[in-house]
């Protein structure tokens, strides 16, 4: 068939904003309960909740949801959340569930094969602040209760707030006393993830850090003696320290203490020997390589390892991109996993010789994959891949490295436009979007996405920017942000834009930059800074931070409360960067056009910077949209919600870019 010729922007596609909003999200805190693989899956058609997926053994059946809705099984621990639920199988009555519950931070237990039984609350609800939250569960073998992170707030400020490890009785009796709850740390340590106990549980490992280290600036890996009343005891530090970060701590079959630490500069996997009295010996790297075994901790209970019965571990590893491989502690060989899939996340989990966790590639979602050690056969097993339209509407990325100024790498994937019966003007070169992902210490994964697949279908390009401070490109990578955030960020996103209008790829007066979060504020001040100025024609600003001073001073939550001393320098001494690098106090350099979106529940970048922004902006004839949504928080859940933001967003581009877009609603620009 011979395409049809129309111009960029103008391509009709089957990828609509409803689909995308659909399969917003992917599988989560992936777990097994004896044989039984357990996970969560978001549902964006209900109200954007997680539900809890439960895979029966020896395929009897596909994946079910355990709980109906309302039931959402998130936490909001550090508000980024963390692994919120756990699971024991027991000899009778099937397994026993422990779950957070978003609406009230509750933890309840759950025994789906008891016939009529419903989830019941362990911990109780607290008045003050934002209560008690918990995360990261375990339950230890032969104990009534369940291990876990408790974060509970002392005061209105969200930096009133304490963290410590502790214990819940599984016969309920905490519900309604919050005195049942046993305390196992003494919440010196500000930040703490959950215990993993060793395998004669003798012992308890766990990692902390302190502010104003982030945990991929430095965490202390935390050694205990499990007492025999429950308790921990001549708790020490044997790993880490102020300036390594170990992202994960766990433990081997044999009894050793296995973690992901960078002092090498990159994330590799270290075994510590901890001998009978509990003396942990000196580290051992396992497979010291300049790649990255971990990652950055923005959830408690991330999974980069697991230990397997036979004293193999499973470890994702790479550089950007993490694949999967089984790793030999006593060889240093490691093979990789075969299958299509090119990106794992954080979630591995075992059973015995099968290896579960969740994958993707640039030509599939994210789906949960199995993999059996003993045949090296790999299959999907939950929230399969399905492809909804005709692959040929997909975008074929390529991953690229760009010079930046000095000439440092810049690292970035290209999604041109793709569509099978459509082609542009001979002469026309397309439109093209720079997208800079939050974090900002995160790292843009090469994957298919129905978003940027809903772009790249209509003709408008995508640039993902994995700039200086992403993940996944060792420790000095991630530091070339350190003090310089709102420049390096900015200049590295404005050079992948300038080599793309260089080389012909994007035309030089359609180039757009869009971004959530972090990337948010990279996108607000490339519209506002001199080192960007005239580059961009428009810009999509999502739950940004817009004022650094306000952010430092109490609009944000605990866990970034002092992320800023890292990223910009201490305010007290560096009072002018707080101000020039933040776009409040530059609107009148604005004068593309852009949309802003925000999540009104947000308290990690609050509406209020929005407000303040706006009022700048006011009065000085830029067309712009603020779309405010009740009902979302950090990042959007709902499928509402997604589907105005995505066909806004095109309907921005559209009036920009000089193309016509009947098949949304049109976007109104205030001046």
């Amino acid at each position: 068939m011979t395409p049809a010729t129309a111009p960029y922007g103008t391509w009709e596609s089957p990828i609509d904003a409803r689909l995308v909003a659909a399969h917003d999200g992917h599988p989560e805190y992936v777990g097994t309960v004896g044989p039984e693989v357990w996970w969560t899956e978001p549902r964006p058609a209900e109200g954007g909740r997680r539900a809890l997926m439960r895979l029966r053994p020896d395929g009897a059946g596909p994946a079910e949801s355990v709980l109906p809705g309302p039931w959402n099984v998130r936490s909001r621990v550090i508000e980024y959340g963390g692994r919120p639920w756990a699971g024991t199988a027991r000899e009778t009555g099937g397994p026993l569930i422990v779950f957070v519950h978003h609406a009230d931070q509750r933890m309840y237990a759950f025994e789906p094969d008891a016939p009529g039984a419903g989830p019941r609350p362990l911990t109780p609800v607290s008045p003050i602040g934002e209560g008690l939250r918990w995360a990261d569960p375990v339950v230890p073998a032969g104990r009534d209760e369940v291990w876990c992170v408790l974060e509970e707030f002392t005061g209105e400020r969200p930096t009133d707030v304490r963290r410590v490890i502790a214990a819940v009785p599984l016969d309920g009796s905490a519900a309604a006393d919050r005195s049942r709850v046993r305390e196992l740390t003494d919440g010196a340590d500000r930040f703490t993830t959950g215990p993993r106990l060793s395998p004669d549980g003798r012992h308890a490992a766990w990692l902390t850090w302190d502010h104003p280290r982030m945990p991929w600036d430095g965490t202390v890996v935390r050694l205990a003696d499990v007492t025999a009343d429950g308790g921990l005891a001549n708790v020490r530090a044997v790993a880490g320290g102020a300036r390594e970060s170990v992202a994960q701590a766990d433990w081997g079959a044999d009894g050793s203490l296995l973690y992901s630490g960078d002092a090498s500069g990159w994330w590799n996997l270290y075994r510590l020997d901890v001998g009978a009295g509990g003396a942990a010996a000196g580290s051992t790297a396992l497979c010291p390589r300049e790649e990255e075994f971990g990652g950055p901790l923005w959830k408690i209970g991330h999974r980069w390892f697991e230990p397997l019965e036979d004293g193999t571990v499973a470890v994702l590893h790479g550089r950007g991109s993490l694949r999967l491989g089984i790793l030999d502690p006593a060889t240093g060989e490691l093979a990789d996993a075969p299958g299509p899939w090119t990106e794992w996340a954080p979630a591995l989990t075992a059973a015995g010789t099968r290896v579960v966790g969740v994958a993707a590639s640039p030509h599939s979602a994210y789906e949960v994959v199995e993999l059996d050690t003993r045949t090296g056969h790999a299959l999907v097993v939950g929230a399969g891949h399905t492809d909804l339209v005709d692959p040929a509407y997909y975008p074929v990325p390529a991953e690229r490295v760009f010079r930046g100024p000095d000439g440092r790498e810049i690292h970035a994937h290209l999604y041109p436009p793709r569509h099978p019966a459509a082609e542009a003007p001979d002469g026309e070169l397309p439109p093209y979007v720079v997208w800079a992902h939050g974090g900002p210490t995160g790292r843009a994964p090469l994957v298919l996405d129905l978003e940027i697949a809903y772009f790249t279908s209509r003709g408008i390009g995508v640039a993902e920017v994995n700039y200086g401070g992403s993940a996944g490109y060792g420790r000095a990578y991630r530091e070339r942000l350190r003090e310089r955030w709102g420049v390096v960020d900015v200049e590295d996103c404005a050079a992948v834009a300038r080599a793309l209008a260089a080389d012909g790829t994007a035309d030089p007066a359609r180039l757009a930059i869009r971004g959530g979060s972090a990337g948010g504020w990279t996108t607000a001040v490339s519209l506002t800074s001199p080192l960007t100025e005239g580059l961009y024609a428009c810009g999509t600003i999502s739950y940004p931070i817009l004022d650094l001073a306000g952010w430092a001073t109490g609009e944000t939550h605990d866990f970034e409360s002092q992320y800023l001393v890292s990223l910009v320098g201490r305010a007290e001494e560096h009072p002018e960067r707080y101000r020039d690098r933040s776009p409040v106090h530059h609107a009148d350099r604005v004068t593309a056009p852009f949309l802003l979106l925000q999540g009104l529940d947000d308290v990690i970048c609050p509406p209020a910077q929005c407000d303040r922004f706006l009022a700048e902006v006011a009065g000085r004839g830029v067309p712009h949209a603020y779309l405010a949504f009740e009902g979302e928080s950090h990042g959007f859940r709902r499928a509402e919600t997604i589907t105005r933001a995505v066909e806004s967003e095109l309907s921005l581009y559209a009036q920009v870019f000089g193309f016509d877009r009947p098949d949304v609603p049109r976007l109104e620009l205030t001046p």
